[in-house]
């Protein structure tokens, strides 16, 4: 059975076209490159091999480089693990049903102890 993936060759650009025609230009161009010492891989076929053949002091044929080890790893996403609800966060509005506050309880609304905020009532006087 015949393969059926196409073969590709890959062109490097070696050359600047400065001083070069700019219909020359123009193929390197439509070879897909872009900048200087830049490799492209294109479908092995007659049109590309008569595009090459026309400019072969600006680009030439190289060999496949080895893909490096790491492409071979396969890709993952990362994604948020899913949170447990806590057991603080149970029993927070539980407790908080049970015991109503009142207004005795000076503990959660004073939030400066009463030396610091003494001493800072004395310094504004002194002003």
């Amino acid at each position: 059975m015949p393969d059926k993936t196409p073969k590709t060759v890959r062109i490097k650009w070696v050359r600047s076209g400065i001083g070069f025609t700019y219909h020359q230009k123009r193929i390197v161009r439509s070879l897909g490159l872009k900048k200087l010492n830049q490799e492209v891989e294109r479908p092995d076929t007659p049109q590309i091999r008569g595009l090459v053949a026309k400019v072969p002091h600006l680009v030439e044929f190289v060999e496949a480089s080895p893909k490096a080890a790491w492409t071979a790893v396969p890709e993952y996403a990362i994604s948020a693990p899913k949170a447990a609800p806590s057991k603080l966060a149970e029993a927070a509005p539980k407790a908080a049903a049970a015991e109503p506050r009142t207004s005795t309880d000076t503990s959660a609304t004073e939030s400066v102890p009463a030396g610091k905020k003494a001493g800072a009532e004395e310094g504004q006087s002194k002003a």
